[in-house]
């Protein structure tokens, strides 16, 4: 079976978008928006913070499908080192959306408690567990986008 010339620039570039999207949107969150919740006082950071997930919640989630998605269209088009090298920013995109669900949305839950009540002892751990897991999704998020960055360089499209 060969590669399906028609789909392939257009997925690749909606695959190419969507991880572009996601890892700046992350990247963007790991150096300004998680540095700026050290700087303020804890009040401000829960209130902040829960406000903000309210509207990240939808925006992500659809971005890390649509990057999912995408890049999983794309190693299913592809032959070779191409669609190994998008089955693997598929993954990764996936692994950034369980990190998300699995870590720091159940993290995010106790904040917005934390807003309207008062932190626990131990607030300052479970807030650096939410920072460890937004490294994590970060990297993920943007090692997919690199992988499939890759695939718009001559010098892959060559190998093919």
């Amino acid at each position: 079976m060969t590669e399906h010339p028609r789909l392939v620039p257009a997925v690749r570039a909606l695959a190419l978008l969507f991880t572009g999207l996601l890892a700046g949107a992350f990247g963007y969150g790991a150096v300004n928006v998680a540095q700026t919740f050290k700087a303020v006082p804890l009040d401000v950071r829960l209130t902040f913070h829960t406000a903000l997930m309210k509207m990240n919640g939808p925006v992500m989630q659809t971005t890390m499908g649509l990057a999912m998605l995408s890049s999983l269209a794309l190693a299913v088009l592809l032959r070779g080192a191409a669609r190994r090298l998008a089955a693997v920013a598929s993954a990764l995109v996936a692994t950034s959306f369980l990190v998300t669900r699995f870590g720091n949305v159940p993290i995010n839950s106790q904040i917005k408690v934390w807003a309207v009540t008062s932190a626990p002892p131990d607030h300052a751990a479970i807030l650096r567990r939410w920072e460890l897991f937004n490294d994590v999704r970060t990297v993920a998020a943007l090692v997919a986008f690199l992988l499939l960055l890759t695939l718009v360089t001559p010098l892959v499209r060559q190998a093919r």
